[in-house]
């Protein structure tokens, strides 16, 4: 039962306005110094270090110290996983009142295309990715997590993914993300990080500096709906 303590210091870490800012500009595990998140969540530098100061006390952030400045990140898979599983809780859920104009229309269409979310791809291409990987029996819902089935691990295999390494740690293999742009789930945990790499590594993607948008290369584009399955565009 002392454990359940721990929800209210988290909840009151998670409450306010600008720590949340913070917490989800770093969310595609960049590392960042104090300043450009003091901007991100418009706060003096000095209210961002008090704000930074309990983030990292409490656990959900690292920070480490280069010359004058200190630079902060998530502090892990768990703690992504927290603020993830939270913001696709809020985007799933019906408001009781008239919802606001969509987001998505102030968004580049970059990003709603194909960004990161932490360690694993978001946006309408990780949708269909996820989509498709249902449908053609990859993997089957068990109700808590999603499993490989024979198929689907002789797939990934073929690709250089190792089904069974997920199952070695605490974190999920595969869980759904519901995206915030598309309200639909997209694929996290241990596999959805394995194929960010899988991306990156054979040039599918291109990552760009600082930012969560990733470009698909000609390449990818054609390779992940080869290879994955994803329905060609009409």
């Amino acid at each position: 039962m002392d454990d359940a303590l721990n929800i209210p210091r988290i909840a009151n870490l998670l409450a306010d306005p600008a720590r949340a800012t913070m917490l989800w500009t770093l969310i595609d595990g960049t590392t960042r110094p104090a300043g450009e998140l003091a901007f991100a969540a418009n706060v003096s530098p000095q209210s961002a270090s008090a704000h930074l100061a309990k983030l990292v006390e409490g656990g959900l952030l690292l920070s480490e110290a280069q010359g004058r400045h200190r630079y902060f990140r998530i502090a892990g898979t768990e703690a992504a996983s927290l603020i993830e599983s939270l913001a696709s809780f809020g985007a799933s859920i019906r408001p009781r009142k008239p919802p606001h104009p969509p987001i998505v229309r102030a968004m580049p269409s970059q990003f709603l295309h194909a960004r990161t979310c932490y360690d694993h791809l978001a946006g309408e291409m990780a949708v269909q990715v996820m989509e498709a990987m249902l449908k053609q029996r990859w993997l089957v819902d068990d109700g808590q997590e999603f499993k490989a089935t024979r198929l689907g691990k002789e797939k990934l295999a073929a690709l250089g993914i190792d089904v069974t390494e997920g199952h070695k740690g605490r974190r999920a293999f595969a869980r759904s993300c519901v995206d915030l742009t598309q309200r639909r789930p997209h694929l996290a945990g241990v596999l959805g990080a394995a194929l960010l790499d899988l991306y990156v590594r054979e040039g599918w993607i291109l990552r760009t500096p600082r930012s969560r948008i990733v470009s698909i290369t000609p390449k990818g584009d054609v390779a992940i709906r080869k290879v994955l399955g994803v329905p060609s565009r009409t």
